[in-house]
């Protein structure tokens, strides 16, 4: 199973860090956030990973090159100056995921989550990590009921960590769009699968949570 990272995302919150940064590769505790993820995804096994890239995306090839270093074998997905939003980002990558299922990973994310622990095979089209809310995002993303993802309360937050099938975006035509309202509207036809990850995880999206990580507050 292959494995792919977004990394081209502009990072407006995060700014001014990200004006000469692409966020993805901002360090906690002296490491960029891709080579924690990239770390993490080689010893679960993911050894083909796809990256995504748009804004400063040329400091991220020069920082991973092929990807040698980490023990890994990265192809990169430029999307040019724009990006074309999580869900175009995904569709335009296929060609070079070129397995099914295929794992998404948000690039600005801190976790311990262990990749090997995610199912093998797919009976929906997707299944997604949740985890609890942060206090940032208390409403949460999605119900989960009996492995089920829903749209029914009490919802958690999605960890940005999801398998997903190329079905998935067979009848997209749209070249850039978000992925989430993909998401809900697949759920609510009953096919996608989901799991409430305990874990420590962090969306390292504003400077004050990327001092907490830091500091090592979470």
């Amino acid at each position: 199973m292959k494995a792919m990272i977004l990394a081209a995302g502009r990072g407006e919150r995060m700014r001014p860090l990200t004006d000469v940064t692409p966020k993805p590769l901002l360090a906690v505790h002296g490491t960029p956030l891709l080579d924690h993820l990239i770390s993490q995804l080689a010893r679960a096994g993911f050894t083909d990973i796809v990256i995504n890239i748009a804004h400063l995306g040329e400091k991220i090839r020069a920082h991973l090159g092929t990807g040698a270093r980490l023990s890994v074998n990265i192809s990169y997905s430029d999307e040019g100056p724009a990006g074309l939003e999580t869900g175009g980002g995904i569709r335009r990558a296929l060609p070079l995921l070129a397995c099914d299922p295929f794992l998404v990973v948000n690039g600005d994310i801190y976790t311990d989550y262990d990749f090997a622990r995610l199912p093998a095979s797919l009976a929906g089209l997707a299944h997604l990590v949740l985890v609890d809310n942060p206090d940032h995002h208390p409403e949460g993303d999605f119900g989960l009921h009996d492995g089920q993802i829903t749209d029914a309360a009490p919802r958690l937050t999605f960890a940005g960590i999801g398998l997903y099938r190329a079905a998935l975006f067979a009848d997209l035509t749209a070249e850039r769009f978000p992925l989430a309202p993909l998401l809900r509207r697949t759920a609510a036809r009953g096919m996608i699968s989901g799991e409430h990850y305990r874990g420590p995880w962090t969306d390292v999206g504003t400077p004050e949570r990327l001092a907490a990580l830091n500091a090592g507050r979470r």
